[in-house]
């Protein structure tokens, strides 16, 4: 995937408070490999058809939250993504909205934790009521106000067995590829939103500028690809690089050094729309 920026100004971005001046484009990159699998930068439309009658869960922090606006963005227009702002963006709060149009129903839960995660895991399987579409992504919390990468960790590795039990498969796992089993109902499609790149000279509060550095990020890091959670090392959920996109942006996509514009998220967002197409055989 190309991220690249243009220096168009944007006019009515003022609610979006932690989003810059400038309009930022993005496509996927010219690569062989990327033009083999004929990934696709979908409409509104595409989406729409894709979604139509799903329940998608996005359960995180402020990450996981522009993840639904970048999603929502897609499949709403302007005057409707306009009613909804205040809602959508009330801090540390729950949100929910059902698409009638298209059958869509998305729920954002607040998680700033993994063992929130892991709480959220325990009663979709007490309910046995599973979304179609689950994305989750936690850390930034957890650096700032324990600063701890192992136990970090540890709660990864518990929130990755809290999945696998409910998933509705027989897993097999290894450290060389994804899930194999036998599957006797439909499984949830599941995806991780890694943590952003920290600039750490633009983070606004001495306490971030401190505990939130390069060293403590690459050791987050390096606990989440040794928990196994992902698909890359044999687990059930697909990654969406938050920190490679928002890396390929730079400093001009953000004013926080932590959230980044629209462009970064709604990347993340086609990828895993894109992923939804080769699981589910699809095409538009």
């Amino acid at each position: 995937m190309k991220l690249y920026t243009t220096s168009k100004p944007i006019s009515g971005k003022e609610s979006f408070k932690n989003m810059s001046n400038y309009e930022e484009l993005w496509n996927w990159s010219r690569s062989a490999p990327v033009v083999a699998c004929e990934f696709q930068k979908l409409d509104r439309s595409d989406a729409s058809d894709l979604l139509n009658g799903s329940w998608v869960v996005v359960a995180g922090d402020s990450q996981a939250r522009l993840i639904v606006v970048s999603l929502l963005n897609l499949v709403l227009g302007s005057e409707e993504m306009e009613s909804i702002q205040g809602d959508l963006f009330k801090r540390h709060s729950d949100y929910q909205i059902v698409i009638d149009e298209i059958g869509l129903k998305l729920d954002f839960i607040w998680a700033p934790y993994v063992t929130n995660l892991t709480v959220l895991m325990m009663e979709f399987k007490q309910n046995r009521n599973y979304p179609d579409v689950l994305v989750m992504g936690a850390g930034l919390w957890h650096m700032l106000h324990m600063t701890n990468p192992s136990d970090y960790g540890v709660s990864l590795r518990l929130l990755r067995d809290s999945v696998v039990s409910l998933l509705p498969i027989s897993p097999e796992f290894d450290t060389d590829g994804p899930i194999t089993g036998s599957v006797s109902i439909r499984s949830p499609h599941l995806f991780w939103l890694g943590m952003p790149m920290l600039i750490n000279s633009m983070l606004n509060t001495e306490e971030k500028r401190e505990k939130m550095t390069d060293a403590i990020l690459d050791a987050y890091d390096k606990e989440l690809y040794g928990s196994k959670l992902l698909r890359q090392s044999g687990g059930p959920l697909l990654l969406l690089g938050i920190r490679s996109l928002s890396r390929k942006c730079g400093t001009q996509c953000t004013v926080d050094g932590m959230h980044y514009d629209t462009v970064v998220y709604e990347a993340a967002v086609h990828i895993m729309l894109n992923a939804l197409l080769i699981e589910s055989h699809q095409k538009l």
